[in-house]
């Protein structure tokens, strides 16, 4: 009987299409906390806002060397005006209705909403980072908090195993209806990430081409 050769699991490529620097940098220090299955081999990209996302979503779509590419951003502006929009287009994209629905991971009021969670349960009431700051300094003791480069790298160095622990239960507790403030769908995600088995991906994907 001939030896068979052993099966080699290569791992599932995900994009990730983040909204700015805050989602791109919390993202990539979980990834380098090594929390998720390693199975999964994450690639950021930074679309430098809202706006840019949905063309950055179609074209690492249709560049066809992910496995599945994921939107990362909040529902801040305008109330919802640019977040609704980006479910619009990828939706008229895919011509699937609520194709965005299976892609786009978010925080309402912003994706502060789920970075506090690895700190305490707490519903933000506004994505405007001045009524944020004083909740941020009395978690976090980041002073003063604007999004400036050196306090995000203040704040994401308190972010350890032991508190995306934490977060990963309270984030359950959250709704995941999208028009709700203090809200988010990225318990989901996370779970789908902490998986060995790849299948939910190809749910996504089949979702996507009906």
């Amino acid at each position: 009987m001939a030896n068979k050769l052993p099966w080699i699991f290569s791992g599932s490529k995900v994009c990730i299409i983040c909204e700015g620097d805050e989602e791109y940098e919390y993202l990539d220090k979980l990834i380098s906390l090594d929390v998720w299955n390693e199975n999964y081999k994450f690639t950021l990209e930074n679309a430098e806002g809202n706006g840019n996302i949905p063309a950055r979503y179609q074209d690492k779509y249709q560049n066809g060397s992910y496995d599945v590419v994921l939107v990362f951003c909040d529902t801040d502006r305008k109330p919802y005006e640019q977040y609704v929009d980006i479910k619009r287009k990828i939706n008229e994209f895919h011509g699937v209705e609520n194709a965005a629905d299976k892609v786009v991971i978010y925080g309402n009021p912003c994706t502060m909403q789920i970075i506090v969670e690895h700190w305490d349960e707490i519903m933000l009431k506004s994505h405007q980072k001045k009524k944020n700051a004083p909740i941020i300094f009395e978690l976090t003791g980041v002073e003063n908090y604007k999004g400036r480069e050196d306090q995000r790298q203040e704040l994401f160095s308190g972010i350890t195993k032991e508190n995306y622990l934490e977060m990963k239960e309270r984030i359950k507790k959250l709704s995941s209806d999208d028009t709700i403030k203090g809200s988010s769908n990225f318990g989901h995600f996370i779970e789908c990430f902490s998986m060995k088995d790849d299948a939910w991906i190809k749910d996504i994907n089949d979702s996507l081409e009906e």
